[in-house]
């Protein structure tokens, strides 16, 4: 893959993007608006994807070496400049869909630098920086669409499955994020205790989550893919309680996004404008 594609890990960027067609699907509204607001996001998280490796460079040489940057790929400057690049561009474009928009991705984007120079390494705080922008996605297109009400609520789950990943990723990344002073949940309160609080949100996130079939926001179809997706993180939440070693943190952590994955689906699946299509 091109170094410089790779660096804004498209797979992500596309996760965050669905959050916006979910949003889209939910409500029915497919403008071009929301369209423009699906490259946006895409844009921006890429910037924010590049700027954590341009800031995390030298604890990559540890956790993933293979990464663009420590792999020689693209130099340090490059980086920085791309991912600036990035930002101005994606914000720009915000501010052709409206001012609110164009404000809101301006201050995202301000956050996701202020993430990877300062706030990663604080205890929890990172966790809750990343997860509360990964909820933002869907009140962005909420936003746009002018549904901000469902965009929140489908945010709020985001946000608890992101905190539940970030903590097990943390517990991941352990070796290389003590050799920088990094002060991550893991690190200064233990695996175990990381683990504890990870399986809470988890637990959290399965036990309330067919609220949004009882409020009629999604249909009955949103059900049964939802509890294939609860299946897949209570397995995970079994795993990481009795295994917090790196290898298993890493195992439970692809877990989790696979299970946030189904959920996403579960999403489209109990669409009402999906339901009317057929």
């Amino acid at each position: 893959m091109n170094a410089y594609l790779e660096i804004i890990r498209p797979g992500n960027a596309v996760m965050a993007v669905i959050a916006v067609l979910l949003i889209m699907l939910i409500t029915g509204n497919f403008t071009l608006s929301a369209f423009l607001a699906c490259f946006v996001v895409f844009i921006i998280t890429g910037g924010g994807n590049a700027i954590n490796d341009y800031f995390d460079h030298k604890i990559d040489t540890i956790n993933k070496p293979e990464r663009p940057i420590p792999s020689g790929r693209i130099s340090l400057k490059a980086a920085g400049i791309y991912s600036m690049s990035l930002f101005a561009t994606g914000t720009i474009l915000a501010f052709t869909i409206g001012i609110l928009p164009g404000i809101l991705s301006f201050l995202i984007s301000i956050l996701l630098i202020y993430y990877a120079c300062s706030l990663k390494t604080k205890i929890l705080m990172g966790n809750i920086t990343i997860s509360f922008l990964t909820g933002l996605c869907f009140v962005f297109g909420g936003l746009v669409v002018g549904e901000i009400l469902t965009s929140i609520y489908l945010g709020s789950y985001a946000f608890l499955m992101t905190m539940a990943r970030e903590i097990v990723k943390d517990m991941e990344d352990i070796v290389g994020d003590k050799k920088e002073g990094a002060k991550t949940l893991p690190i200064t309160c233990g695996m175990k205790t990381s683990s504890i609080l990870a399986v809470a949100f988890m637990i959290i996130a399965s036990a309330t989550s067919p609220a949004l079939y009882f409020a009629g926001i999604l249909t009955i179809f949103y059900l049964p893919v939802l509890f294939a997706a609860i299946s897949v993180f209570m397995t995970g939440a079994i795993s990481i309680l009795k295994d917090q070693s790196v290898e298993n943190s890493a195992r439970v952590s692809k877990r989790i996004k696979i299970g946030m994955g189904i959920v996403f689906l579960a999403f489209a699946i109990g669409s009402p404008f999906l339901q009317f299509l057929f």
